[in-house]
């Protein structure tokens, strides 16, 4: 199967170091035509353009896989549906829900598969929370932290949302994929704590609103020095009959539910981790080996925009409660 990568930064070394066999990454396309050269270095014969129509028509791909910036996914993933190409592409999924919207509708019409590489919610440790959350009947709160502080330079300092558009994003498809339930409102105040290197709002609290009467509450800043919690946060979900935890990169998660009889405090077991399955491998890689399956088997994709759209629409929902300080419903 023939692909074309279109945006050659850094995050894209992930994913040409991630492609599944039997991929042919056949063309690579960015605005520096430099930076499209060297990410296909080893790629041999591969077409190598500053014109994403121009690479299309030479290549004829089956597959768009889409790095750029979330404000070029409009015009590329359109652009790749109008050729007759399926697309993945990188989160979020769009820089406003109208664009959302747009591709979605645009992927319907053609006929082909959209859908966003949210690779967080296919990382091991995520996976086997998952399984182990059956343990503690139904849920009743999710509870994420995220605080770390990367200077990345480049555009994500001169984002207006920083967090919540460009990492958030993760956390809160990570909370819909461990549940199971649909985003219905959120609370959220966001700001930009004094000695920040971002532009815009690197901080936020948000209280959402789920389905079947859960509470997703999120604390996070892209600008906390010191004491790391790593990149997927520290997470507790709290069931019924127990609590899960999971303290990100370098732990696995843990459960314990009620045992018996119990005084001041019930008596509590520890709930044996489900073990790694075949598809428990990490992030990008898992990702994309998802995606393409999906496409020779004809199923639907976890991530497809239909759905992850929803992600999407939280965050933004979060903005606007931001904004305006109210409730805000969450619409897609």
């Amino acid at each position: 199967m023939r692909a074309v990568l279109a945006g050659c930064g850094g995050q894209s070394r992930l994913w040409t170091a991630s492609l599944p066999a039997g991929v042919e990454l056949a063309g690579f396309v960015d605005v520096d035509r430099e930076a499209a050269a060297r990410r296909a270095e080893g790629f041999d014969g591969a077409v190598v353009d500053t014109d994403l129509r121009a690479v299309l028509r030479r290549v004829r791909p089956h597959v768009v896989l889409d790095c750029t910036p979330p404000e070029a996914h409009l015009g590329v993933t359109l652009m790749a549906l109008g050729a007759g190409c399926h697309v993945l592409g990188e989160k979020p999924m769009a820089d406003s829900l109208e664009h959302a919207r747009l591709m979605i509708g645009a992927a319907r019409s053609a006929g082909r598969v959209y859908a966003v590489s949210q690779n967080f919610r296919f990382r091991a440790s995520v996976r086997r929370l998952r399984r182990l959350l059956e343990a503690l009947g139904p849920l009743t709160s999710v509870h994420a932290d995220l605080f770390v502080g990367p200077h990345f330079g480049g555009f994500r300092d001169r984002m207006a949302h920083p967090l919540l558009l460009d990492m958030a994003i993760h956390h809160f498809d990570v909370a819909r994929s461990l549940t199971g339930a649909d985003p219905v409102a959120v609370w959220c105040r966001e700001w930009n704590p004094p000695g920040s290197w971002y532009d815009g709002d690197a901080a936020a609290v948000c209280v959402f609103e789920l389905t079947d009467g859960l509470v997703f509450s999120y604390r996070g800043s892209w600008c906390a020095e010191g004491r790391f919690t790593g990149w997927n946060g520290e997470w507790r979900l709290l069931g019924t009959r127990g609590t899960a935890t999971w303290l990100g990169e370098q732990h696995e998660p843990r459960a314990e539910v009620v045992a018996g009889a119990g005084g001041f405090f019930s008596e509590h077991e520890a709930v044996p981790l489900p073990p790694l399955e075949g598809d428990d491998e990490e992030g990008v890689a898992t990702a994309l080996a998802h995606f393409f399956d999906c496409l020779a088997s004809g199923e639907a994709p976890e991530t497809a925009c239909e759905d992850n759209v929803k992600s999407l629409a939280m965050v933004f929902a979060a903005i606007d409660s931001a904004r305006t300080g109210a409730r805000v419903p969450v619409r897609w």
